[in-house]
């Protein structure tokens, strides 16, 4: 893996990859960033080390994400901001069809493309003293990213209320809609996504790969379209060493060891 700017990687046993956004101070979202995320994610694809990723941000920083970099914005038109939008929706989807868990770990604020990002993840764990916002109608502008995290994550009226009032919500008004796994104390964050990286991680490397694509195709397809496509991935499954390893160690009563063919 290259090193890149504003992301780090540690790959823990047993491939649980944690990687750190660090671009103060607030972690704000620039075109450089956007390249990043493209290009870790497209690595935590290719490689079997890493079967769990776990995004999150430096232990005391000001925001998990703190939105979209603004000074940028100064220098855009009408023709320009169409070209960044075009090199986001080339880096985006890497992130978002990664075909393996990734587990959201907000340990500050999450805000604008923040939400975008935390929605994009499988699982969110939630620092009990954050905030979350989506605030580009404040800055003359429309969150076109709203569609993800009311399609995936929240009812849309609140996502609506969100997007039309630009204002913060708490952790505790944004958890009653669903959108986190936990609610912990910030200095839990972490080690809670830990604890669910660590089960996930230790699952068959096909099957959790299949779940995830599958996964994306009930959020993309029909019902039946994409029960169709689950059961496509079922049945190559079955014909692999792990799926009867599956079976057998529940039949006999003992924890299974997959060798991830």
């Amino acid at each position: 893996m290259q090193e890149l700017k504003f992301f780090s990687t540690e790959i823990r046993d047993p491939g649980i990859a944690i990687v750190t956004f660090n671009r103060p101070p607030v972690n704000a979202v620039s075109a450089e960033v956007y390249s990043e995320l493209r290009a870790i994610s497209q690595y935590a694809a290719a490689t079997d080390d890493i079967r769990v990723v776990v995004l999150t941000a430096p232990h005391g920083a000001r925001a998990w994400c703190g939105g979209a970099d603004l000074n940028e914005f100064m220098k855009l038109n009408s023709q320009t901001r169409r070209e960044r939008y075009a090199h986001i929706n080339e880096c985006v989807p890497h992130f978002a069809n990664l075909p393996k868990p990734v587990i959201a770990a907000i340990n500050g604020p999450a805000v604008g493309v923040g939400m975008v990002l935390a929605s994009l993840c499988d699982l969110r764990i939630g620092a009990e003293d954050g905030f979350f916002a989506v605030p580009e109608i404040d800055r003359g502008v429309v969150a076109g990213g709203g569609c993800f995290f009311s399609r995936l994550s929240m009812p849309d009226a609140f996502v609506r209320e969100m997007m039309y009032t630009g204002r913060r919500f708490s952790t505790q008004e944004v958890a009653k809609t669903g959108f986190f796994n936990y609610v912990v104390a910030r200095d839990q964050v972490l080690g809670k996504a830990l604890e669910l990286a660590d089960i996930i991680a230790r699952k068959s490397l096909p099957a959790l790969k299949a779940t995830k694509l599958s996964a994306i195709a009930a959020e993309t397809m029909t019902c039946m379209d994409a029960y169709l496509a689950s059961q496509e991935q079922a049945a190559v499954l079955t014909g692999l060493m792990d799926s009867k390893e599956g079976i057998r160690a529940f039949l006999e009563k003992r924890t299974p060891t997959y060798s991830d063919v």
